[in-house]
């Protein structure tokens, strides 16, 4: 049996019109990422406009992480985001504008990333 962890992919579809819910997805991404599995997040509808510097600021709640740090943590552990082109230009926004750990691919890239490895998979 392999010792190798399962890749984590997190979807996620809501943008900073729900805080929360972008917070609890990127706990479950910077927990995944700093275990060592390999970790990505799928941004697809608004969630896209989190992968514009300067956009993932603020707490959702007290007593929750400011996104700041869970963005610095995730790449830290080398985590990585993969934006929908499709949304991301439905939105107008540039690609010149987007974080480091960010880069735009859709569902092929998603399952080029996957590949044939054993993936764990959240949706929010």
């Amino acid at each position: 049996m392999s010792t190798a962890l399962a890749k984590a992919a997190v979807s996620l579809t809501t943008g900073l019109e729900d805080p929360e819910k972008v917070t609890v997805a990127m706990l479950v991404a910077v927990g995944a990422a700093e275990q060592g599995r390999s970790t990505m997040i799928f941004l697809t509808k608004e969630a896209v406009r989190l992968s514009v510097a300067g956009t993932a600021l603020g707490t959702a709640c007290a007593g929750c992480p400011p996104l700041p740090e869970l963005y610095t943590r995730y790449a830290q552990a080398g985590g990585r985001f993969l934006i929908c082109p499709i949304c991301f230009a439905a939105k107008g926004l540039d690609s010149a504008t987007t974080i480091d750990t960010a880069d735009l691919g859709g569902t092929v890239a998603l399952w080029e990333w996957i590949g044939t490895d054993p993936v764990v998979t959240f949706s929010y």
